[in-house]
């Protein structure tokens, strides 16, 4: 059996900035991830293919981002029993508050666990598929442990500097 990756779709090619916080931080715990360019409105056929074969193929966590109308994450919900995590880009009018509720009021049975609108959110969508994944990886894990330390060791090394300094 192949190592558990993650699907990562986006709405446009325009979200891709976005998203390469969410892939930088799955490189760095060296999880596999896809990432296709697919539209809930545009491409559903294509939507719907593609979620159907990354599941066959072992997608352990589908991430969906989607600014405006946001139906990304929702229509990958529709196809898989699987987890799916949505990622609401900060675009358009409202600077993503459409897309955080677009995303986050899905119907009874159909869950999509929705982040953070923006970057906060392309990083906490990877930070969560790992910890998903990591339910059944040892070493993955581990791995997400020492991170979540090492960020409290660097928040606690700039207040002691801080305290330096104010003294």
């Amino acid at each position: 059996m192949s190592k558990a990756f993650v699907a990562i779709l986006m709405g446009s090619d325009s979200d891709l900035p976005l998203l390469e916080n969410t892939m930088n931080i799955l490189k760095g715990f060296d999880i596999p991830y896809e990432v296709r360019v697919a539209s809930a409105h545009r491409t559903p056929d294509v939507v719907s293919e593609y979620v159907t074969d990354a599941e066959k193929r072992g997608a352990a966590v589908f991430i969906g981002a989607a600014g405006l109308a946001a139906h990304l994450a929702g229509a990958i919900a529709a196809r898989t029993t699987r987890p799916v995590i949505g990622i609401p880009c900060d675009g358009g009018p409202l600077s993503g508050v459409d897309a955080l509720y677009s995303t986050v009021q899905m119907p009874g049975g159909i869950p999509v666990a929705t982040v953070a609108v923006g970057k906060a959110g392309a990083k906490n969508a990877a930070y969560l598929a790992a910890q998903i994944i990591a339910l059944t990886d040892k070493e993955l894990d581990e791995k997400v442990k020492a991170d979540r330390q090492k960020a409290a060791q660097e928040v606690m090394n700039k207040d002691k500097a801080l305290q330096a300094k104010l003294k």
